[in-house]
């Protein structure tokens, strides 16, 4: 990834790239002046490396604008690349996110969108939440091709294997790693015990990943790697986990939960997810759901803690993603008597004094 990012910075591009480009040029009635052409690093990505490239058109039209998305090393780990393009493909086709423009072996060129990416403080406006609950809404209604089945089990699951593979002995004791599966099967249980609404989630809700068009006022969702059919309430969960990033501040890694949303707003948000289609909730509709979600954002810690440390042995980009993995299994251990408190009775009492460890 170092020497790849390095020459996109000096403008030094693959030869498969250049022609996806002039493709993409030609297709406009352009001719690509590679001498010309401009590429811009756009921060925030955590598993991807983003671009902007532009190029003078040979029309009145100004500059082309174009997203270049470069694969992180090691990330096929997280998600199926196949599975994720049809995914973004037939999204893109069905009216949501960006057009993919074309494909080479590192990476994509997909169509900019002259929207404006979300801040963390803009996630806290009330206007502009009620129009993100809403959005998830219809995400969450979409009808994709392929299995329907949760999947936030098994993926954790398989990262947790794959955890083990990569840490250390010591690594491996911090985390607790040895007694996750156990973790994860509990909360597992636990959550499914209730009727579930299971959608097509987005799963990775942060404000780097909603664009809100400043003139219409609508919300676009891009960035469909980690999305799959889960539990609704998981997604609403993610949403409210992210609240307490900010991933371009001088330390993008460091979570702070003061900013995590207090009860009144976490229950406007479902409030405004569950009437956009015309339904008005009732107050315990929406007490029920804001409940589950809590619950969720359990699952979210250990599903994000993983993937942070997973993260740290196989990625290039700058970002501390061993610390954000400890910072996710921390509050899992902090909420978890809160929020299931008679599995972590059961557990304390089976474990006898070494559960002390857990849970500090």
């Amino acid at each position: 990834m170092a020497v790849k990012t390095k020459g996109l910075a000096e403008g030094i591009l693959p030869e498969d790239l250049k022609k996806v480009l002039s493709s993409v040029a030609a297709k406009w009635g352009d001719v690509i002046d590679f001498n010309m052409l401009k590429v811009i690093h756009l921060s925030g990505a955590m598993t991807n490396e983003v671009y902007r490239i532009t190029w003078p058109t040979t029309t009145d039209d100004g500059l082309r604008n174009v997203l270049l998305r470069i694969y992180g090393e090691g990330v096929d780990v997280f998600f199926d690349r196949d599975e994720e393009i049809q995914t973004f493909d037939f999204l893109s086709k069905h009216g949501h996110g960006p057009r993919l423009l074309g494909q080479f072996t590192e990476g994509r060129v997909e169509e900019f969108i002259h929207a404006k990416t979300l801040s963390a403080s803009d996630l806290r406006d009330p206007e502009t939440s009620a129009l993100i609950a809403a959005k998830l809404r219809e995400f969450h209604s979409l009808k994709m091709p392929g299995s329907k089945n949760v999947i936030i089990w098994d993926r954790m699951r398989n990262w947790l294997t794959k955890a083990r593979n990569l840490c250390s002995n010591e690594c491996a004791k911090e985390f607790h790693l040895d007694t996750l599966a156990d973790e994860i099967g509990i909360v597992e249980k636990d959550l499914s015990q209730n009727p579930q609404d299971i959608v097509f989630c987005h799963n990775d809700l942060q404000y780097g990943n909603i664009m809100i068009d400043e003139k219409t006022r609508s919300i676009t969702i891009i960035d469909y790697e980690y999305a799959s059919y889960n539990p609704a309430a998981y997604d609403l969960a993610n949403h409210f986990c992210e609240m307490a990033a900010n991933y371009h501040s001088e330390t993008p890694h460091i979570l702070d939960y003061n900013f995590y949303p207090g009860l009144e707003e976490r229950e406007r948000f479902v409030r405004s997810y569950l009437s956009s289609t015309g339904h008005e909730p009732s107050e315990s509709e929406v007490k029920r759901l804001v409940n589950d979600v809590e619950k969720y954002t359990l699952a979210n810690h250990l599903f994000w803690g993983l993937w942070g440390i997973i993260s740290a042995h196989v990625n290039n980009i700058d970002f501390d993603y061993m610390e954000y993995a400890r910072q996710r299994f921390e509050q899992y251990w902090l909420r978890k008597p809160q929020l299931l408190p008679l599995a972590t009775k059961t557990i304390s009492t089976e474990a006898g004094d070494g559960s002390a460890d857990l849970t500090s």
